[in-house]
C-alpha cells in the first residue's frame, strides 16, 4: 500500500507540473447593458435586444464531436440594474415535428427533453458554477455545479422565464437576478457555455466546444461572457422566507389520538459579500421534499439517500463531496434524523477569487424516547484553489452533546469529532481527475459501552481517473480503519482495505449511417482485505456497452463473486435476523445479466435490468427490476415499475444457531408515480409503492403551486399501510405555505 500511495503522489506531482491557459479563451461574447426595457413573455420584440451582439455557431457534442450542429441556435444577452437578461432562438433541423418533452415540472430531466440550458461560471475559475434553462415547453431547471461536472438540481433558486413554441423554432428569453448569483465584485470575465439537446434529431451541441467523452457542463470547456463594465453589485441583498404549516397526524399502529400541527419557522439568506452567503434557520419544516425511492436492500451495509432539503444546498459540495462515496466523513441527512433541528447558520461561498470556506452550525431537540440528548453539529470547511483547476481541501466536524448524563443518555457518546484533508486533481483539460484523502475521527467510549479499542481509527484513500477519448482509466484504493467513527457520516463500512481498477476502452463507429453512437467493454476488479490483511471480498466484473444515437443503450455483464463474512448476516432479508450465515463463512458464485435503457424520443419508455446466478450459503438468485413510462406531454407524465428477486436455497442457521437448514424468499417491490403539470407553476405528483421486504404500502401526493417565483403552496397527503389487508399504519396530511421576500 505504501508503495502504491508514493507511485501515485508522483505520477500526481508530474501531472501538475503544467499549467494551461484556459481551453476556449477565444471564444468570447460581448455583453453590454440594455438600452431599453426588457419584457419577458418569449416575443424577443423589445428594441433593446436588437442593441445586443448576437451568438450562435454552435458544436455538436455527439453524435460528433468535429462538426458545427444541424440545429443552429443564436442567443443574446443584456443586463440593467437588476437582471442579467438571457435570450436564444432554437431552431429544427428537422421540421414538421412536435417538440419532445416530459412535463412542465420544473428540474426536468436533460437527458429526456428538448431543451436549451445556459451554463455560467461567475468566479471563471472552471470548477463552480450554475445552470439556469428551460425545454421547449416552458419547463424551468436550475442547478449548481461543483467540482468542474458535478450538477446538484435539487437546488432552487429566483428567476423569470417565458418560453414560446413556433414550429420550426422555439424561443426561450430570461431574467436572473444579480442577487440570485454569487460572483466576485469587479470581475470582468465570466465563464460561460450552452448546451442543448434536440432529441428529433439525436443532436446534443454547446456554445464553446466540448468533447464528445465529457458532460456538456464540463466548467474546463466554458467560453467566456466578456462585460463592457463589471456586473453591478446587488444592493441590499437579503431574503426572508417565512413558513406556516398546518397538518395532522395519527399513528393508528400505536393507536394513539390524532396530532394536530401548527407550525412557524423561517430561513433567510444574507449576502455578506457578491460570493459569500449566510443561510439561517429557525424551526425548519421539509415536510414537502419529496419522498425517497423505496428499493430491496439484499447488501450488507447501510443504503445511500441523496439530501433534498433546499437548506442544505448551496455550496453543500463543500460538506457532502468532502470524501469519497462511501467515506463521508459529513452526511447533512444525519442532522434532524428523528430529532427536529431548533435552529441552523451556514456561511458559504468565496472569500476571495480562490479561497472557498464553509462554515455551518446546527442543533436539535432532545428525544427523550430514545435517550437522545439535544445535539450540536458545527463544521469548519476550507477550500484553496491550486494550479489550474485542483484545490486543497482542510475539514474539522464536530457532534456535541449538550447536557450529556451518562445515566440517562444510554448509548450516545458525548462528542464525536473528525479531522480531514483531501486533495482534488483535475487538470486543465478535465482528461485528468483523482483525489487524496486523509482523515481521523475522535471519540469517547460509549456509555456503558464494553468496546474498549482505541487507534486504528483513520482513514487514507486515493482515487485517479483518466478520461480520454478510446481510453479510461481508473484506479482507487481505499484504507479505513477499524475504528473510524463517522457519526455524522455516510461510512456504511470500516476495517478494510481495498483496490478498485477499472479499464474501459471506447469505440467510435466511423460510418454516418451507422446507429451506434459508442460502444466497448470494460473490465473491473474490486477487492476488499481486513486490517489483518486476509482477502475477504472480490468482484471480478466484465461488461459490454453499446450506446445508440438515438440515446437508448444496452449493457451486458458477468461477474465472479467471493465472500468470507466479517459478521454474521441475513442473506434472505437484512432487515430481520431469523436467519443468517455465520461470521466467516466463505461464499463465491457467478452471475450475469443486462441493463437496457430505450430511447426517450418516443412517448412510451422503459427500462429493464436482470441479474441471474449464484448467491450467499451456496443459493441462487434471481432479479428483475422494469420501469415503463408514458407521457402524455407535456401534461401527464406516468410510470409504473418493479423489483422482483427470488432467491432459493440458501444454507443458513436460525438466530439460535442449531438448525441448519435451506430457506427461500421472494421479494416484489412495486412503484409508481404519476406527474400532472396544469402549468409550469401547477403540479400534482403522486407516489405509490409496495415494499413486501418492509412490509409496507406507501402512498404520497403532493399538490405544488408556485404562485411566485420560490414562493410555494403545498397540499401533502401521506399513507402507509399494512401490505396484506391494507390497515392503515399512519396517515398525515400538510398544508404549507412559504413566500420569498426581498427585502
Amino acid at each position: 500500500m505504501k508503495k502504491t500511495l508514493l507511485l501515485l503522489t508522483i505520477l500526481f506531482i508530474n501531472i501538475l507540473s503544467a499549467q494551461a491557459q484556459k481551453i476556449n479563451e477565444s471564444t468570447q461574447y460581448h455583453i453590454k447593458p440594455a438600452t431599453g426595457k426588457i419584457n419577458i413573455d418569449g416575443n424577443l420584440e423589445d428594441p433593446a435586444w436588437k442593441d445586443t451582439e448576437l451568438g450562435g455557431d454552435f458544436w455538436m457534442i455527439t453524435p460528433t464531436d468535429t462538426a458545427k450542429a444541424k440545429g443552429k441556435t443564436e442567443f443574446r444577452f443584456t443586463y440593467d440594474e437588476n437582471f442579467l437578461y438571457v435570450a436564444a432562438i432554437c431552431h429544427e433541423s428537422i421540421k414538421n415535428k412536435s417538440y419532445i418533452v416530459e412535463s412542465l415540472k420544473r428540474d426536468f430531466s436533460f437527458g429526456n427533453n428538448d431543451n436549451l440550458w445556459l451554463i455560467l461560471e461567475p468566479f471563471n475559475d472552471l470548477t463552480n458554477g450554475f445552470v439556469f434553462g428551460t425545454n421547449a415547453a416552458g419547463a424551468q431547471f436550475d442547478g449548481i455545479i461543483s467540482e468542474g461536472t458535478n450538477l446538484n438540481a435539487n437546488w432552487d433558486n429566483k428567476w423569470y422565464s417565458s418560453t414560446k413554441y413556433m414550429g420550426d423554432h422555439w424561443v426561450m428569453e430570461a431574467a436572473i437576478p444579480f442577487k440570485t448569483l454569487r460572483y466576485k465584485a469587479g470581475e470582468t470575465r465570466w465563464g460561460m457555455n450552452f448546451s442543448r439537446l434536440d432529441l428529433k434529431s439525436n443532436e446534443k451541441s454547446c456554445w464553446a466546444r466540448i468533447p464528445k467523452q465529457f458532460f456538456s457542463i464540463t466548467l474546463a470547456y466554458t467560453g467566456s461572457l466578456v462585460w463592457d463594465t463589471p456586473p453591478p453589485t446587488p444592493k441590499n441583498n437579503f431574503s426572508i422566507i417565512p413558513y406556516a404549516l398546518t397538518g395532522v397526524n395519527k399513528d393508528y399502529a400505536k393507536g394513539t389520538d390524532a396530532t394536530i400541527r401548527k407550525d412557524v419557522g423561517v430561513d433567510a439568506k444574507i449576502a455578506v459579500s457578491s460570493a459569500l452567503n449566510l443561510d439561517l434557520t429557525v424551526n425548519p419544516d421539509f415536510s414537502q421534499v419529496d419522498v425517497d425511492q423505496q428499493v430491496t436492500n439484499l447488501d450488507r451495509f447501510e443504503l445511500f439517500f441523496p439530501e433534498r432539503r433546499q437548506f442544505f444546498l448551496e455550496n453543500s459540495d463543500l460538506f457532502n463531496n468532502f470524501g469519497f462515496k462511501s467515506i463521508r466523513p459529513f452526511f447533512s441527512r444525519r442532522i434532524g434524523l428523528g430529532s427536529p433541528i431548533q435552529f441552523g447558520a451556514r456561511l458559504s461561498g468565496k472569500l476571495n477569487n480562490n479561497l472557498r470556506i464553509g462554515l455551518m452550525n446546527m442543533q436539535t431537540d432532545p428525544n427523550s424516547a430514545l435517550g437522545k440528548p439535544t445535539q450540536n453539529f458545527s463544521t469548519l470547511v476550507l477550500q484553496q484553489k491550486v494550479f489550474s483547476r485542483s484545490n486543497i481541501g482542510l475539514m474539522f466536524l464536530n457532534k456535541e452533546a449538550l447536557n450529556f448524563d451518562e445515566n440517562k443518555n444510554v448509548g450516545y457518546t458525548k462528542y464525536n469529532r473528525n479531522l480531514g484533508f483531501e486533495y482534488n486533481l483535475a487538470s486543465a483539460s478535465n482528461l485528468w481527475t483523482g483525489k487524496f484523502l486523509v482523515l481521523k475521527s475522535f471519540t469517547p467510549k460509549a456509555t456503558n459501552s464494553t468496546n474498549t479499542a482505541s487507534g486504528d481509527d483513520f482513514v487514507q484513500a486515493t482515487s485517479l481517473s483518466h478520461n480520454g477519448t478510446h481510453w479510461v482509466i481508473q484506479w482507487q484504493h481505499e484504507y479505513v480503519g477499524k475504528n473510524y467513527n463517522a457519526e455524522v457520516g455516510y461510512v456504511p463500512r470500516v476495517g478494510y482495505f481495498k483496490i478498485d481498477p477499472a479499464l474501459t476502452y471506447l469505440l467510435y463507429p466511423k460510418s454516418p449511417t451507422s446507429k451506434v453512437f459508442v460502444h466497448g467493454p470494460t473490465v473491473e476488479s474490486v477487492n476488499y482485505w481486513n486490517t489483518s490483511s486476509k482477502l475477504t471480498d472480490y468482484t471480478n466484473i466484465f461488461a459490454y456497452g453499446i450506446q445508440m444515437k438515438n440515446r437508448s443503450a444496452l449493457t451486458l455483464w458477468t461477474a465472479k463473486d467471493y465472500v468470507k463474512l466479517q459478521f454474521k448476516f441475513n442473506p434472505l432479508n437484512p432487515y430481520t435476523s431469523e436467519y443468517y450465515v455465520a461470521n466467516q463463512s466463505e461464499h463465491s458464485w457467478h452471475s450475469a445479466g443486462f441493463d437496457y435503457v430505450s430511447t426517450s424520443k418516443r412517448l412510451l419508455t422503459y427500462t429493464l435490468s436482470t441479474r441471474v446466478g449464484g448467491y450467499y450459503g451456496d443459493g441462487t438468485r434471481v432479479g428483475i427490476t422494469g420501469l415503463v413510462g408514458y407521457r402524455f406531454q407535456p401534461y401527464v407524465s406516468f410510470s409504473v415499475g418493479a423489483d422482483y428477486n427470488d432467491i432459493r436455497n440458501v444454507s443458513v442457521a436460525n438466530s439460535a444457531n442449531d438448525i441448519i437448514s435451506k430457506q427461500s424468499a421472494k421479494f416484489f417491490l412495486i412503484r409508481s408515480k404519476v406527474d400532472i403539470t396544469f402549468t409550469n407553476n401547477l403540479y400534482w405528483t403522486t407516489y405509490f409503492q409496495y415494499n413486501e421486504q418492509q412490509k409496507n404500502v406507501n402512498l404520497n401526493t403532493r399538490i405544488q403551486w408556485r404562485y411566485k417565483p420560490a414562493s410555494d403552496i403545498f397540499l401533502v397527503y401521506t399513507d402507509n399501510y399494512v401490505p396484506n389487508s391494507f390497515g392503515i399504519k399512519d396517515r398525515a396530511i400538510v398544508l404549507k405555505m412559504t413566500y420569498w421576500w426581498n427585502v
